[in-house]
Order: structure tokens, then C-alpha cells, then sequence
């Protein structure tokens, strides 16, 4: 039996707003949400009782803290904690296997540069096999907005329909379905080149992307669901789709291998550069 949404909190902001969405999503879901703090391990020249006391204090402190404010804001809901001593980055992943859903924050690099998720948010990402939704601390409402998924339409990925259109429901909104069509390196040089094909490529591919989309309609009937093609990067055109968004979804292929797990390009650039919560769904 799962503990509902698992998030990961270490007194920052970003863990803050990851909390709340948390609790959102977990009401959303009638659930319940488990908080974990994750530490580094002790060097043995450094732990010393004291030492360890005081900051198993602070977490302890941080987990009642934070679960008081997410019972205040939403009385009834179920808020459990647990002081996780493994390491962030695989107590993260061994903790996400006990939910449905692993939340964690993510910190603002400001300006054009995007967001840093960090090597913990990075290693945790590729490894985990629960969706993953990192949140960040924007300081104004998250939109209201659609569900945007990003859709691969030659090689389409079920998990990551299925979870864009039942998120969609809960929130009651849309699901907009972005494909990014990169085109050969001769079609983007421009007309002096060769011919524009892209009015031509864009709309067939949207037919199928349509089509893609209708058992989904069916099955999901409560949701409007819209089919894109734009043309271009996958990652960067995904993210300006995303604009108003108010959750975006993109897939990540499971790697089990000794090379380690990555999350490939498209969710890197998704994952670094969007404003909306993303939801990482890993898929075979």
C-alpha cells in the first residue's frame, strides 16, 4: 500500500512551494501526502553526538513544522513525516517507491538562464521509477491553466498520456498535446535554400497527432484535448508552448543499465527552463 504523494523538504522555498502543490495534488487525488528530509551522511571525523543531535533536532523540528502548515491549510488531510538516513539523492529514490507520486522543489537561476535542479534533483530524476513533479518557488499563483504534454507522435508513450488526461480531469481542464517536428537540416537553412516545407509536414503530422489523441478523447470524455505540431527544438519549443500552462508533462525513457539513468534531452531542457510544475513519467 502506497503513502500517497512522497515530497522532499529541506527548509527552502522551493521545498515550501513543492509542499503546497503537494497537498493541492493530494486533495485533488483524496490522498495523502508523506514528508521526507533526506541528509547527507556524516563523515566519521564529524559526527559527533552533539552534532548529530542538533541537526536530527532541526529536521524533526522542519517535518512537524511543515506538516502543522499543510493541516492548517487543508484540515482533514492526512500529513505524515519520517527523517530518512541514507543520503538525499538514493533516499529520495527508496522513499518515492512507498507513494504514488515524488514532489520535490526546484530553484530559480533567474533571468533567461532558467533553473537549476541540482545533482541530487538530477540523480533523483533519472533513477526514480514514480512520476516526479518538481515545483518552483515563483512567488505568484500557479495558472489555472491546461495540461501540456509533450508527445512523441512516431513513438507515443501511454504512461504519459494516461497521466496528463487523468490530471487533467481532476483539475477539470484541457490537455493541449505539443509534438515538435524537427525537420532535416536542408529544410531549416530557409528559402533561399530550399522550399518551406513546413506548411506542408505540419498539418499531416497533426492529423496523426489527432488521431493519436481519440482513444484518449473517448476514454476521458470530461477533457478537451487540442493536437500541435510546431516546428523546431523539442525541448525549447515544448516550454514555449507550455506559456499558461498549469502542469507540464513529458515522458522519460527507463534506463536500468551500469552507465546510470539520464533523462534525456528533451525533459532536461523541460525540467530546467519551464515556469509550470513539471511531471517527469518515466515509461518503457
Amino acid at each position: 500500500m502506497t503513502q500517497g504523494i512522497v515530497v522532499g523538504i529541506d527548509g527552502t522555498e522551493q521545498a515550501h512551494a513543492a509542499a503546497e502543490w503537494a497537498a493541492d495534488e493530494a486533495v485533488l487525488r483524496g490522498t495523502g501526502v508523506h514528508l521526507v528530509h533526506a541528509r547527507e551522511p556524516w563523515p566519521e571525523s564529524a559526527a559527533t553526538p552533539a552534532a548529530q543531535e542538533s541537526e536530527e533536532s532541526w529536521a524533526e523540528e522542519l517535518l512537524t513544522r511543515t506538516a502543522g502548515r499543510l493541516r492548517e491549510r487543508h484540515p482533514g488531510l492526512s500529513v505524515t513525516t519520517r527523517l530518512l538516513a541514507s543520503g538525499p539523492a538514493p533516499g529520495l529514490v527508496a522513499a518515492a517507491e512507498t507513494g504514488d507520486l515524488l514532489v520535490l522543489g526546484s530553484r530559480a537561476l533567474g533571468g533567461v538562464a532558467g533553473y537549476l535542479l541540482g545533482s541530487v534533483g538530477l540523480t533523483v530524476a533519472g533513477a526514480v521509477e514514480r512520476p516526479l513533479v518538481l515545483v518552483r518557488a515563483l512567488g505568484d499563483a500557479v495558472p489555472l491553466g491546461p495540461v501540456t504534454v509533450g508527445v512523441d507522435a512516431q513513438d507515443p508513450a501511454d504512461a504519459v498520456l494516461e497521466f496528463a488526461f487523468e490530471e487533467a480531469a481532476r483539475r477539470r481542464t484541457g490537455v493541449n498535446a505539443v509534438y515538435a517536428q524537427r525537420l532535416p537540416l536542408p529544410a531549416v537553412l530557409g528559402p533561399a535554400m530550399v522550399p518551406d516545407v513546413r506548411p506542408v509536414v505540419a498539418p499531416e503530422v497533426e492529423r496523426s497527432l489527432d488521431d493519436l489523441l481519440e482513444p484518449w478523447r473517448a476514454e476521458y470524455s470530461g477533457v478537451t484535448a487540442t493536437a500541435r505540431v510546431v516546428i523546431g527544438s523539442a525541448g525549447v519549443e515544448l516550454v514555449q508552448a507550455a506559456g499558461g500552462a498549469g502542469l507540464v508533462v513529458v515522458g522519460r525513457r527507463t534506463r536500468r543499465s551500469a552507465l546510470g539513468a539520464h533523462i534525456g534531452s528533451v525533459a532536461h531542457s523541460v525540467l530546467h527552463h519551464s515556469r509550470a510544475p513539471v511531471a517527469l513519467v518515466p515509461h518503457d
